[in-house]
């Protein structure tokens, strides 16, 4: 897996994901809002620590200068 992130969209993913996984543990929010939460937040988090987003990779997209 080569990265694709730019540094600055790694910490914009890490930032929301951290912040949407906080809500959702604090319980700000319910229903199926917590779980959209939760599965978001999991992700933008992974990708924004791994440095690779799979749709960027299915897209050929890429925000990280060569």
């Amino acid at each position: 897996m080569k990265k694709n992130e730019s540094k600055l969209d790694r910490i914009i993913r890490i930032f929301a994901g951290v912040i949407l996984l906080a809500l959702y543990f604090a319980g700000t929010v319910s229903g199926t809002l917590r779980i959209v939460f939760i599965v978001v937040g999991a992700l933008l988090l992974v990708t924004g620590l791994v440095g690779y987003c799979p749709l960027y990779g299915l897209l050929k997209l890429t925000t990280k200068k060569s």
